[in-house]
């Protein structure tokens, strides 16, 4: 009984065989004759086929998919924000159109002696003009909110806008408009909204 060498796959010589190493279990074998090999072993001791290195596989770093992700979520709590904002802003400016009637009507605590301070008119039209700007302000708030979740260019800049404006809203308008600015604001984030 005559042994034969293990013929490799392809029926290539050794030298022309370029299939990696095979894996069973901790054991590894030649690709070109089949001979077991020890643990770091390149070189096949009978063939001579040389082994290609065994490369553990790279993770990639975050990229920019990974970036636009992460920005694409900040556009979006900030687009919610605004919404909320909005609806605050008119429930928030209603309590205060209702106390600035009664002062400017009726007259509260020790101002209230039944005769109004002002004259007449001037009540009803600084409540008017009070309830006007705090629409505004909130139908603006909530199409930038809106803008943000769509994300439109127009409501790009109608938030920074809107951002603007709120500043003098201290604290919650202040906080959020400077988030608003720091979000959207910026070379590196209009390239990142652009690509949204």
């Amino acid at each position: 009984m005559h042994s034969r060498a293990p013929q490799n796959f392809w029926n290539l010589p050794p030298a022309a065989c370029v299939i990696p190493l095979d894996r069973v279990g901790d054991a590894m074998f030649c690709s070109g004759c089949g001979h077991e090999l020890e643990t770091g072993q390149r070189i096949c001791s009978k063939c001579g086929w040389i082994a290609p290195a065994v490369v553990p596989p790279v993770i990639p770093a975050p990229g920019f998919e990974y970036e636009l992700a992460r920005y694409a979520g900040k556009v979006r709590v900030l687009g919610i924000l605004w919404l909320v904002w909005a609806g605050l802003s008119v429930l928030f400016g209603f309590a205060a159109l209702n106390f600035m009637h009664a002062f400017f009507s009726r007259g509260i605590g020790p101002w209230g002696d039944g005769h109004p301070m002002f004259p007449y008119w001037f009540g009803p039209a600084l409540v008017h003009f009070a309830w006007l700007m705090i629409l505004l302000r909130a139908v603006v708030s909530a199409i930038a909110g809106w803008g943000l979740m769509e994300r439109t260019q127009w409501g790009r800049i109608l938030a920074i806008i809107a951002a603007v404006v709120n500043l003098l809203k201290v604290p919650f308008g202040t906080a959020l408009g400077i988030a608003t600015l720091i979000i959207l604001l910026g070379y590196r984030n209009s390239t990142l909204y652009d690509n949204l």
